[in-house]
C-alpha cells in the first residue's frame, strides 16, 4: 500500500486495517498484529501504528487484553 505522506498517515493505516477486517482477513477472536508488526509493514512509526489500533479499538473492532495484545472483536 502506498501511503500519501502529504496528509496524516495514521488514518490511512486505520482505513487499510479496517478494510482487511471487513474482508475477513482477520477472524473474530484471532490475535491482531501488534504495533511493531504494523509499523514495519506500513513503514511508519510505532506511534502511528498505535493511533490506528486505538481508533479501531474505539470503534469496537478490536479488544485488548493487558499483557496479551489485541484481538479481533466477536
Amino acid at each position: 500500500m502506498n501511503l500519501d505522506r502529504s496528509v496524516r498517515v495514521w488514518p490511512q493505516v486505520r482505513d487499510e486495517l479496517r478494510r482487511r477486517l471487513d474482508a475477513g482477513q482477520y477472524k473474530p477472536g484471532e490475535r491482531f498484529p501488534g504495533t511493531v508488526a504494523i509499523a514495519a509493514e506500513f513503514d511508519v512509526s510505532q506511534s502511528t501504528a498505535q493511533k490506528a489500533v486505538v481508533a479501531l479499538r474505539a470503534e469496537g473492532r478490536l479488544r485488548t487484553v493487558l499483557g496479551q495484545g489485541s484481538f479481533v472483536a466477536d
